[in-house]
């Protein structure tokens, strides 16, 4: 398996909890924190062509539900890219990137899938 990379914010619980199970079972990765690192306006437009938007964008966060309607009425495939590069907080975590696929949100099970592989 290539280089496993996962990126969120350090913060998350989830996000713990997702590192947490990959030390725990030996796998290693890279971390990539947008919320210090920021995130390039290339992978965010890979990452909207790759997953389903209404899975890509967290929208029971604070961070959606602060956004003006207008703005939330506009999402879409060519408006998101942006959205989520100045709204980092909005995409669902942790997005797992295993280099042959992408994942959203943490479940050891489906961790357990993935890595069986």
């Amino acid at each position: 398996m290539s280089q496993i990379k996962i990126y969120g914010i350090k913060a998350c619980d989830t996000m713990k909890k997702a590192m947490a199970w990959l030390d725990e079972n030996g796998i290693g990765y890279t971390f990539h924190d947008y919320k210090k690192l920021g995130l390039d306006e290339s992978l965010a437009e890979q990452w909207v062509s790759e997953l389903p938007l209404e899975e890509l964008i967290n929208k029971r966060g604070t961070t959606w539900r602060k956004l003006d309607e207008e703005t939330k009425a506009s999402l879409s495939k060519e408006t998101a890219p942006a959205l989520i590069c100045e709204n980092t907080s909005m995409i669902k975590r942790p997005l797992l990137d295993t280099g042959s696929g992408k994942y959203l949100g943490f479940k050891p099970e489906i961790y357990s899938e993935i890595f069986a592989k």
